[in-house]
């Protein structure tokens, strides 16, 4: 019988811990700061600077901007410069040497990382 109750008491402690971490804890649409259906996190200002992308469509750092902009809500215009002889040639003009290349206002970065273009975006949003 005394076996019997400490294998009870033992069993019961870790539970106990376990609903009270988990009433702690945050839910996941909490724990994570996007909106779960798929709505835009945050609205663009009118006045904000305006985001271009020169990008391709096999291109995985195009790819990781595109699906930035999404969760983000960032409202910006992509120009694919293998399917439009006009992109290619503003792509070149801009300097372009590989994608994606990002617009911010008067603003330009080669590649993409999220704190470099949220940093572009502060630059240009004060450059305003």
């Amino acid at each position: 019988m005394p076996r019997l109750l400490l294998l009870l008491f033992a069993l019961a402690v870790p539970a106990t811990a376990l609903a009270q971490s988990a009433a702690q804890a945050p839910s996941p649409a909490q724990a994570f700061p996007y909106p779960q259906d798929g709505a835009p996190a945050q609205v663009q200002p009118a006045d904000a600077p305006q985001v271009v992308m020169y990008a391709t469509s096999w291109c995985p750092y195009c790819a990781k901007a595109r699906a930035y902009f999404k969760r983000t809500g960032t409202t910006y215009t992509e120009h694919d410069i293998e399917k439009s002889a006009d992109a290619h040639a503003e792509f070149k003009r801009l300097g372009g040497r590989g994608v994606p290349l990002i617009l911010v206002g008067d603003e330009k970065m080669a590649g993409f990382s999220e704190l470099a273009f949220e940093s572009l975006l502060a630059r240009a949003a004060r450059a305003r």
